[in-house]
């Protein structure tokens, strides 16, 4: 195997694996010997710092690790003190306004309105701090109860959850007869 092909296989591994690699499983991994490998590394070392690039690789104790050289980590901190976006998809939306208007509400009641599991969703919206928990329900097992935060009040530019929307009971009886049809044509079929 030629050479290029042999530092292209080392730095996808020391890339994917983030972490630093011992020398002899990436020895194993392109068939070759230790000390070979090392000199393969070396020179893949060589070049990185001749291309100025802005990773490298270094040498841990029998271990090779790719990172960030250090002249980049100005940049990096330019990047990383951005706010982080988050997109709300559909089913976080819906599970979102299930807690908004329901809560305290468990996760249990929230899927027994959406009809499906809800778990990743409302993890989701606690990472995005939109849902909080808000102590446990006494009932059997004690389930956690959430509701929504300061931050979700932020976002949605409401002052109090008095300002949500609300919907009128004609809707509300217009939801209900097409879930009853629905339902009803599930059971036809």
């Amino acid at each position: 195997m030629e050479i290029e092909k042999l530092q292209g296989i080392i730095e996808g591994i020391l890339f994917t694996m983030g972490d630093s690699v011992e020398l002899s499983k990436i020895a194993a991994a392109i068939e070759h010997d230790e000390d070979t490998t090392r000199k393969i590394i070396h020179l893949m070392m060589d070049k990185y710092e001749a291309q100025d690039r802005g990773v490298r690789i270094i040498e841990l104790e029998h271990a090779f690790q790719m990172c960030t050289k250090k002249e980049m980590y100005e940049y990096l901190i330019r990047v990383a003190k951005q706010p982080r976006r988050y997109v709300l998809t559909d089913v976080m939306l819906e599970t979102l306004s299930i807690v908004a208007y329901k809560q305290p509400v468990t996760r249990l009641e929230i899927e027994k309105i959406r009809g499906v599991k809800s778990d990743h969703a409302v993890n989701r919206l606690v990472e995005f701090g939109l849902i909080e928990e808000a102590g446990r329900l006494d009932a059997p097992g004690h389930p956690i109860l959430f509701r929504t935060t300061e931050e979700f009040l932020r976002r949605f530019s409401v002052q109090t959850l008095d300002e949500l929307p609300t919907i009128d009971q004609e809707q509300i009886e217009s939801f209900k007869a097409e879930a009853e049809d629905e339902a009803q044509l599930k059971l036809d079929i």
